[in-house]
């Protein structure tokens, strides 16, 4: 069986119909998604105006981060070789000190009792002076 032109004619018109029946949804979605398109680029460019100013203020940050950079490093730098060998110094001879001051607290205590002790004999002795003369 042989397709004439006449069938071809009327099967491709049957597709064509077909087809067009097929793509009209998609047609109208189209449709709908141009017609929200302006809203969305409306959106968009406010967005990006609004993204400016912090696009700026960021690229102002970068530039002012390479001196406070420099400046921590010089700060860790004084820390490390200034700070924290001078506390360890102070540390080292913290201990041994209050070790030393601890062991001489009777010996002190003692020196203050034989002060206190002179001082009476002195008092006493320049009375006893002063009543002589």
């Amino acid at each position: 069986m042989a397709l004439t032109s006449e069938d071809l004619l009327a099967i491709s018109q049957l597709l064509d119909t077909k087809l067009n029946a097929e793509l009209q949804p998609i047609k109208d979605d189209i449709r709908e998604i141009k017609a929200e398109l302006p809203p969305i680029k409306d959106n968009i460019r406010e967005i990006n105006a609004e993204l400016q100013p912090i696009k700026d203020d960021i690229r102002e940050i970068k530039a002012e981060l390479p001196p406070i950079k420099d400046d921590i490093r010089e700060i860790k730098l004084d820390i490390e070789n200034d700070i924290k060998p001078s506390i360890r110094l102070l540390a080292e001879n913290y201990v041994p000190a209050a070790k030393r001051y601890e062991k001489a607290v009777p010996q002190i205590e003692s020196m203050q009792s034989d002060i206190d002790i002179i001082k009476k004999v002195v008092a006493e002795h320049s009375r006893k002076l002063q009543k002589i003369s």
